[in-house]
């Protein structure tokens, strides 16, 4: 992530250092504007281009960062600078409260959501009377920052694009980072962050309320530079015309929101210039001309213009990151447990679906130092159970310990942090991110840097400890060649050997693989089962869901047949084989 910083970095500092010098007022003026825009696309690339969350709400919080500092500064004549700091906190309190509120939301629900109050807040601006209604505020004063006083737009040309450049370090530090994995993990569903730690709620609100903060300091740089200030930039209009600047430029992309927010900027200038000579009178056409823009980007280059244009650019030599230091000290291990002691234990555990019912009086107990199988036929409730286990789903009736705690009701985050580790039938990675990143997923709850530590680059310690710890599990799993390669690019089977060592990171007793077996060649079969019985003798115990026989009774300490849904036999794997019910159930038939 840190060699993709260097060339948005870099234009941001040279257009706070030469754009005043070598550009004329006019010029100066719109490069202000694409930064002011810019601030608020970042926070959007943040929160919807990497989060996954879609909001037309930004207008509405840039806002209230203008409108707070206007109020501060010309009825009460307080500093600009305690005008940032009042909205900041103000705009982090509402988007705090918004945030639990509109989060909940998914689907085409969430962008309906924001709207909504982006809508209301913009209302709220121009029928409050000590906001000056809708025809604003006048005579804001000007910025001084250690006697410089920022008066003309040149002036905060430089300070604009400053604090663009500090947004990209911190965004950039933010997403290299534990926090930044999980943030980056989100729009590929919360079901598996949920099951390796993350706390996914939390982090949703995070980029929300962060987006929230780089949107209310547009607002504020804003107004001190205009220097006046009336709902009509806070619109619905001006939400849309951000989410269009990070779709154009580059949804994912810090370089992208800058080349989006130029992009349309410029465009749209330029087309209110040129389109009512086109055709004969005013109006908002610019908009006609965006939409179609839109469709055709959206048809021909999801990922934005940027990345297209990008990936034509000559590569940089030694652009590889570097394997992270395996001598760094491992961390903190799970105190060991006696063997052959009880981990997990299901008692009469129901689970119907409206009135299906997937799994009825199902009772299994799991070990430590022990490999249990549970087989059964396509549709028996294998994978129902293993929900039910991990916490992804709630049972209807029964009970589930784990080391004689109850765990029926918790969250499989929670469940994930007693020692419970799990893999999944479908394989769920970030195909975008590396096999190393995917990994290092599983060691999340391990971690404890904050936000702040984190964007500022003061949690390298713990981060490469982490880092090393993935490395490690991917060695132990045989896949170190794939260490820096993207998992998306890496055949199925692999795949499934990278979320076991996603769910060994996470140091945990017990450990879940459904299917684990599945795509996989006979040589890697046989490492895979060579894998678990070294586990077993470390101590750890191992619930499988598989249907290769032969992998199975090879390596099972104990099997569990389900049918429909209830446990039809269970025993050593030789007393498996020979049970008539489930020869005729199962193993092909028995006369």
């Amino acid at each position: 992530m840190q060699r993709k910083l260097m060339l948005p970095l870099g234009l941001s500092l040279a257009l706070a250092l030469l754009g005043p010098l070598l550009l004329p007022d006019y010029q100066v003026t719109l490069v202000n504007y694409i930064g002011l825009y810019s601030i608020v696309a970042l926070g959007l690339v943040l929160l919807t281009g990497i989060g996954g969350l879609t909001s037309f709400g930004q207008a509405a919080f840039v806002g209230i960062g203008a409108y707070s500092t206007a109020v501060l500064t010309t009825a009460l004549g307080l500093s600009p600078w305690l005008g940032l700091l009042v909205g900041l906190g103000l705009t982090g309190l509402i988007a705090l409260v918004l945030g639990m509120l509109t989060l909940r939301l998914s689907g085409h629900y969430l962008p309906l959501g924001t709207l909504a109050w982006g809508l209301s807040i913009f209302y709220l601006f121009g029928n409050l009377p000590h906001l000056g209604g809708y025809g604003g505020i006048n005579n804001i004063p000007t910025v001084s920052l250690l006697g410089w006083e920022l008066s003309d737009a040149r002036d905060f040309n430089v300070l604009i694009w400053l604090v663009i450049a500090a947004v990209i370090w911190l965004i950039s530090n933010l997403l290299d980072s534990r926090e930044g994995r999980a943030i980056r993990a989100l729009k590929y569903g919360t079901v598996m962050t949920e099951a390796m730690g993350v706390h996914s709620g939390r982090s949703k609100l995070v980029i929300f309320v962060v987006a929230a903060l780089l949107a209310a300091l547009s607002g504020w740089l804003y107004a001190h530079m205009q220097r006046f200030v009336n709902p009509t930039p806070f619109s619905i209009n001006m939400g849309i015309e951000y989410l269009f600047m990070i779709v154009l430029g580059g949804a994912a992309s810090l370089l992208g929101a800058i080349f989006g927010a130029t992009l349309l900027t410029v465009l749209k200038q330029w087309l209110q210039d040129l389109l009512p000579q086109l055709f004969g009178q005013g109006g908002n056409f610019e908009m006609i001309f965006f939409g179609i823009l839109i469709v055709l980007c959206m048809q021909y280059a999801r990922a934005g213009l940027w990345p297209l244009i990008s990936a034509r650019l000559p590569k940089r030599a030694g652009g590889t990151p570097a394997p992270p230091d395996l001598d760094t000290p491992p961390l903190p291990r799970r105190e060991a447990l006696p063997e052959h002691a009880v981990l997990l234990r299901a008692d009469g555990v129901v689970k119907r679906f409206g009135g299906l019912v997937a799994n009825n009086n199902m009772n299994l107990q799991v070990n430590s130092g022990e490999i249990t199988a549970l087989i059964g036929p396509n549709g028996a409730g294998k994978s129902t159970l293993f929900n039910l286990l991990s916490g992804v789903l709630p049972p209807s009736a029964g009970e589930i310990h784990f080391r004689d705690q109850r765990i029926d009701q918790l969250s499989s985050r929670r469940i994930n942090a007693l020692g419970v580790s799990r893999t999944f039938q479908h394989v769920r990675l970030v195909p975008d991110m590396t096999v190393l990143e995917n990994v290092s997923l599983g060691a999340h709850r391990r971690g404890h840097a904050g936000l702040l530590r984190t964007c500022l680059h003061l949690e390298r310690g713990e981060e490469g400890a982490l880092l090393a710890e993935a490395a490690r599990q991917i060695e132990r799993v045989g896949l170190g060649e794939h260490l820096l390669d993207e998992a998306g690019n890496l055949p199925l089977g692999k795949q499934r050997i990278v979320e076991i060592a996603r769910a060994l990171c996470a140091d945990p007793y017990l450990l879940l693989l459904d299917e684990p077996a599945a795509g996989l060649r006979h040589l890697e079969k046989q490492a895979l089962g060579a894998l678990l019985r070294r586990l077993r003798e470390e101590g750890m115990g191992v619930l499988l869901v598989e249907h290769d026989m032969d992998f199975v009774m090879d390596l099972a300490d104990h099997v569990v047949v389900m049918e429909f849904g209830e446990k039809l036999a269970s025993g050593l794997p030789h007393a498996i084989q020979e049970n008539p019910a489930v020869m005729a159930a199962y193993l092909g038939g028995a006369e």
